[in-house]
C-alpha cells in the first residue's frame, strides 16, 4: 500500500474511536445564546487529552466574554511539532444555536441510526474536531511526519462573529499560522464567501391603554411600516449578482422581533433584529449607511415615532488569498480519489471565521465533514445529522492533505 492507502486503512480501524468521540462532544450542550462554553471545552481537552493530543487551555477575560454577549469562553489549541516547517491550522468551532422545535431525536443524544449521526453540531461543526483530530492521529501513526507543524484551533464563538475566538488568539499573536483549513459543511472547497451585518433596531412610540388608542403612538403599526421598508429592499437586492461561484446575490432577513406589554396596551416599544448578507463585491460601510437611511426614513414618516439603531455584528467577506492554491490543490486531489468524484472550489452565501484569518494574512479554506449541500444536514434546523461515511471520507482526505502539505 502507498502513504495514502495506509492513511485511508488507519482512519477504516479507529473509525469507531472517532464516531465515539463526536458521541461525547455532541452530547454536552453549547448552545449560543447563552454561550456557557467553557464546560464543553473543559470536557473536550479530557477527550483530547485520552487520545494522546495534550490541549493548552486559553480562556478569555470575563468582561470581554460578557461584552461580546456570551457567558464563558475557553479556547483549545492543541500543537503538534514535527521538525521545520510551515504551520498549518485546522480549526473548527464547538457554539451552536439552540435546537429550536420539531426534533425527533434527543438534540444532545448522539444517536446513530441509518448510517447517520443525530444531534446539534453533529454536521456544524463538532464533526470536525473529530475530522481533525483523527486526520492528526492518522498522520502521526502512519506518516510519521519529519517538517512543519500542525495545530487544532477549537473555538466557541463563531455564531457571535468570532471575536472572542480565532480574533482574540490572533490579536494576542497566540497563533499565527502559515495555512488553514475551518470546518466544513459541503463536499466542496469553499474560498470565498458573503459578509454579514446584524442590526438591533428600537422603535419608541408611547404607550397607551387601547381603550383610549389616539393618547399613545403605536410602535408595532411604525414598527410594521421600517420593516416594509426593508423587506422592499430585497427587491433591489435581486438586481446584483457576484462573479463568485455559488453566490448569487445579497439578502436581508428579520430573524427576531419583540414588544409590547399587553394585549390590552398600545405598544410604545417595539425591537427587531435584522440580518443582511453581502456579496464579496459589496462595500460594507455602505450597505450599513443605506439600511440606517432606510430605516431612519420610514420612521420619519411616522409622527411621534423614534429610533435607536444599534449594531450588533459586522462580518466581512472572505476574500480569497493567492496563498491558498495549496490547499486548493491538495484537498481537490484527494477530494476526488476518496470521494470519486470532483470536488469543486467556489464560494458559499454563509459567513465563517475564515475571514479573520485572511484579514491577517493567512490564506484560508473551508473543508471539512458534511453532506453534497447544507441543506441536506439540516444545520441550525430539527433533526440535524451527518451520514458516517461522509465523515469517514473527509477525514481520509484531511489525512491525505496533511501529509502533501507539511512537505510542500
Amino acid at each position: 500500500m502507498n502513504i495514502y492507502e495506509q492513511l485511508d486503512s488507519w482512519i477504516d480501524t479507529h473509525f469507531d474511536e472517532q464516531v465515539r468521540f463526536l458521541q461525547e462532544l455532541i452530547r454536552v450542550p453549547t448552545d449560543t445564546p447563552p454561550g456557557n462554553n467553557a464546560p464543553h471545552a473543559e470536557h473536550a481537552a479530557e477527550l483530547l487529552e485520552a487520545l494522546g493530543l495534550r490541549a493548552e487551555k486559553h480562556p478569555v477575560p470575563q468582561a470581554e466574554v460578557h461584552a461580546a454577549g456570551l457567558q464563558s469562553i475557553t479556547n483549545l489549541l492543541v500543537r503538534r511539532r514535527y521538525g521545520p516547517g510551515k504551520t498549518i491550522l485546522l480549526n473548527a468551532h464547538g457554539d451552536v444555536v439552540p435546537p429550536g422545535e420539531g426534533w425527533t431525536r434527543d438534540p444532545y443524544g448522539g444517536e446513530i441510526e441509518g448510517g447517520k449521526i443525530y444531534g446539534r453540531a453533529a454536521a456544524v461543526s463538532k464533526c470536525d474536531f473529530s475530522t481533525y483530530a483523527f486526520a492528526v492521529l492518522a498522520l502521526e501513526a502512519v506518516a510519521k511526519p519529519k517538517a512543519g507543524s500542525v495545530e487544532l484551533l477549537f473555538t466557541y464563538d463563531e455564531e457571535f462573529g468570532g471575536e472572542v475566538g480565532p480574533a482574540w488568539l490572533l490579536h494576542h499573536k497566540i497563533i499565527k499560522p502559515d495555512l488553514m483549513i475551518a470546518a466544513g459543511f459541503s463536499y466542496q472547497v469553499i474560498t470565498a464567501h458573503n459578509g454579514c451585518l446584524q442590526m438591533e433596531v428600537t422603535v419608541h412610540g408611547q404607550m397607551a391603554h387601547a381603550a383610549i388608542p389616539d393618547s399613545g403612538v403605536d410602535a408595532l403599526q411604525a414598527a410594521v411600516h421600517i420593516l416594509n421598508s426593508l423587506y422592499a429592499q430585497n427587491a433591489l437586492y435581486r438586481q446584483l449578482s457576484s462573479t463568485v461561484a455559488g453566490i448569487t446575490h445579497p439578502y436581508l432577513n428579520v430573524g427576531m422581533i419583540e414588544g409590547g406589554t399587553n394585549t390590552n396596551v398600545i405598544p410604545g416599544r417595539v425591537t427587531f433584529k435584522l440580518d443582511r448578507r453581502m456579496i464579496p463585491e459589496e462595500d460594507p460601510a455602505q450597505v450599513e449607511a443605506t439600511l440606517r437611511q432606510v430605516i431612519t426614513t420610514a420612521a420619519a414618516q411616522k409622527p411621534g415615532i423614534t429610533v435607536d439603531v444599534k449594531r450588533m455584528l459586522l462580518a466581512k467577506a472572505l476574500q480569497p488569498l493567492k496563498g491558498n492554491q495549496p490547499l486548493v490543490d491538495a484537498i481537490q486531489i484527494h477530494g476526488r480519489a476518496v470521494f470519486g468524484e470532483e470536488i469543486p472550489a467556489l464560494g458559499t452565501p454563509l459567513y465563517t471565521d475564515v475571514r479573520l484569518f485572511c484579514e491577517a494574512g493567512i490564506p484560508g479554506v473551508i473543508y471539512g465533514a458534511g453532506p453534497r449541500t447544507v441543506l441536506e444536514s439540516h444545520a441550525k434546523r430539527a433533526d440535524e445529522r451527518l451520514e458516517l461515511e461522509d465523515l469517514r471520507r473527509a477525514t481520509k482526505v484531511m489525512a491525505r492533505s496533511l501529509q502533501d502539505l507539511l512537505a510542500y
